[in-house]
């Protein structure tokens, strides 16, 4: 968009841009720049149009786009090219995601590279490396408080052994995913160790403070994040001799974004990344990235201004490089991370999936689709150029954030009901053998959530401890389940390493004097081989997961209506059992696929003439997943125990 006074700034810009960066061929880049600068120059301003030294500050933000373009091998730059004309790509039926931690999962980068194969032999092209960067040893947050955002971890490897990495990938076309940690800093990174030693430059890239004054006024309305390990939000530096902003854990300094320097420092890293080879970055902890005294300062809207702004940026540069939001936020907010486009992904074009996940766990352990139902119609339908991420478990602990309202809608008292999952997944339930251990929890309000491996929490470590047959065959049943959901549900499910063969609760952790403190390593295992083998055992748990889960991939893929362009309609049943959803075919309206979920662990049957235009009454239903027909008694579908149908006309 032409407009007088961004156009004229960008004029002066390209006019004082240094040699070594005019004398490039930036072709694309300048046609980029000029359709994209309106926008930036707006939010730019927004933000900071109020300080003195506002079109410095702009110069040294093209100069920095402008500079990593330059960087940006030739390679990528075609991919940019072809993702700008396939502009939905990231909204196939054919992604397959896993997220691993390089150390547990393979040892070391090199040893990623090896297993390569493994993520083709399960059908995954889609591998988010977890944090790889280097932390300070026993104060590493598993990889989130980042002491050099270009050093990688000297026991996974180095940069080189990623560059080599993301080549092999590139060749498979398996797409790599990589963390930013774009709302702290660990307290050992070269930023807070110059502000302890007194530098202003550097203390203005924290919230930092002489007095008790200003934290107070904060602490009045900021939640605690983790009130059991890291009560409070500022901590106390002798060296500085100052209060500074730690929401997360003393060790981890929150940025101060309302300081130009530290946004286009953040953007000149996710540049650097995208240039690594990253197709997708993981922003992590977006709805922290702007404080406000007299809020929760989570969630405020110039967090989303940034978002814009660094999408924005990176589209000049990069732009083949999408964008997750890590937001764990509820549904009414967490929408918001894709951007205000009423089509077009203009902060993130990805977002975790945390409702869906949340309300699977729920629909486990009460046997119900109830609260799951629910919750699906409170989730507010995303833009047409965005998508989720489902997942079931991930490398975090499983929170009960679900809204009150819908608690309350399946007749459930909303604190008892919490209560009742937790002692369900704990183990303290007496009906349950699920094998989970509290997080976070926090006296004042009896809240807590929950860590524990998929298998240990779904009654699978029980299962085998008592050599129960009968219960391995349920636990199995119930992780397929859970995974059926999430390769069909709409969007890129990520599968949790490990969880692919069965994997149980890790508790060497308790061993670690770093890490007994944290239960979410309980579920942040390290992958044994030897036992991974036994997948081509036939008879054996890591065999009927792994084949299973397989076999559900392939056919993932082949089905265009799991595609996610918004296709999907919720079907409400009677049964209270099920959960029913409808995946249709935008331009092909005979292309349906009926989804039905039993999470009980009884057989359960569903009258077709409930489904309306879905009950496919003149023709056969074909189950996708098994290949034959369902099992059909008086015109309901018998839906056995933990099952589930992907069902279409044939």
């Amino acid at each position: 968009m032409y407009e007088q006074v961004s156009h004229t700034l960008l004029n002066d810009i390209l006019n004082d841009i240094k040699p070594e960066i005019s004398e490039q061929d930036l072709r694309h880049f300048y046609t980029r720049l000029g359709a994209n600068f309106y926008g930036i120059h707006s939010l730019f301003h927004t933000l900071y149009g109020e300080r003195e030294d506002f079109a410095e500050q702009a110069q040294q933000l093209v100069e920095t786009m402008a500079q990593h373009y330059i960087k940006r091998p030739e390679k990528l730059r075609q991919l940019d090219l072809a993702r700008e004309k396939d502009y939905n790509w990231f909204l196939s039926q054919q992604w397959i995601g896993m997220a691993l931690y390089c150390k547990g999962f393979a040892g070391n980068l090199q040893g990623l590279q090896e297993r390569l194969h493994y993520f083709q032999e399960l059908g995954v092209n889609l591998v988010h490396v977890m944090p790889i960067l280097r932390c300070p040893e026993g104060s590493s947050d598993g990889g989130y408080a980042v002491s050099d955002f270009r050093e990688i971890n000297p026991e996974v490897g180095t940069l080189e052994d990623l560059q080599q990495l993301a080549a092999e990938m590139k060749k498979r076309d398996i797409l790599l995913v990589l963390d930013v940690v774009v709302n702290h800093t660990s307290n050992m990174h070269y930023w807070a160790k110059r502000a302890k030693a007194g530098e202003k430059k550097y203390q203005d890239y924290y919230y930092t403070f002489e007095t008790r004054n200003v934290p107070d006024m904060f602490d009045q309305t900021m939640p605690e994040i983790f009130p059991e390990t890291a009560p409070g939000n500022f901590t106390w530096s002798e060296e500085m001799g100052r209060w500074v902003m730690t929401v997360f854990n003393d060790f981890q300094w929150d940025l101060n974004y309302s300081n130009p320097s530290v946004f286009i420092e953040m953007l000149n890293i996710i540049l650097f990344w995208a240039n690594q080879g990253a197709d997708i970055l993981r922003l992590d902890a977006v709805a922290f990235l702007w404080k406000k005294i007299g809020s929760t300062c989570q969630n405020e809207r110039e967090a989303h201004l940034i978002l814009q702004l660094l999408k924005d940026c990176c589209q000049v540069t990069a732009p083949g490089v999408v964008f997750i939001a890590e937001a764990i936020v509820a549904p009414v907010e967490v929408i918001k991370y894709f951007g205000e486009d009423a089509v077009i992904a203009k902060e993130c074009e990805i977002a975790y999936n945390a409702t869906f996940m949340a309300l699977l766990w729920d629909a486990v352990a009460t046997k119900n689709a109830c609260l799951l139902n629910h919750g699906i119609k409170s989730l507010p339908v995303k833009l047409d150029r965005a998508t989720w991420l489902n997942y079931v478990r991930c490398h975090d602990d499983i929170g009960l954030g679900f809204d009150d309202r819908d608690i309350l809608l399946c007749d459930y008292e909303p604190a008892r009901h919490r209560k009742f999952l937790i002692d369900y997944f704990t183990g303290k339930f007496e009906k349950s053998h699920a094998r989970g251990l509290p997080f976070g929890q926090n006296a004042k309000t009896g809240d807590a959530r929950i860590s524990g491996s998929l298998a240990s929490l779904v009654g699978l470590e029980h299962a085998l401890e008592i050599g129960d047959n009968k219960a391995v065959d349920d636990a199995v049943k119930l992780i397929l389940l859970l995974h059926s959901m999430i390769l069909s549900f709409g969007g890129i499910p990520l599968l949790y390493y490990g969880d692919e063969i069965g994997t149980l609760n890790d508790d060497s952790y308790r061993d670690d004097p770093y890490k007994k403190g944290d239960t979410r390593w309980v579920h942040r295992p390290s992958i044994d081989w030897e036992k991974a083998e036994l997948r081509n055992t036939p008879g054996t748990v890591e065999y009927g997961v792994f084949s299973a889960l397989k076999r559900m991939i392939a056919i993932r893929k082949e089905i265009e209506v799991f595609a996610d362009f918004n296709n999907r309609e919720l079907i409400e049943v009677e049964n209270p059992h099920l959960f029913v959803f409808g995946r249709y075919h935008i331009q092909k309206p005979t292309e349906q696929v009926l989804v039905i979920a039993n999470f009980s662990n009884q057989p359960q049957h569903l009258n077709l003439d409930d489904l309306g235009s879905w009950g496919a009454k003149y023709r056969p239903l074909v189950d996708l997943y098994q290949g034959t027909h369902p099992d059909i008694f008086k015109n309901s579908l018998v839906i056995p125990g933990f099952g589930f149908y992907w069902l279409c006309e044939r």
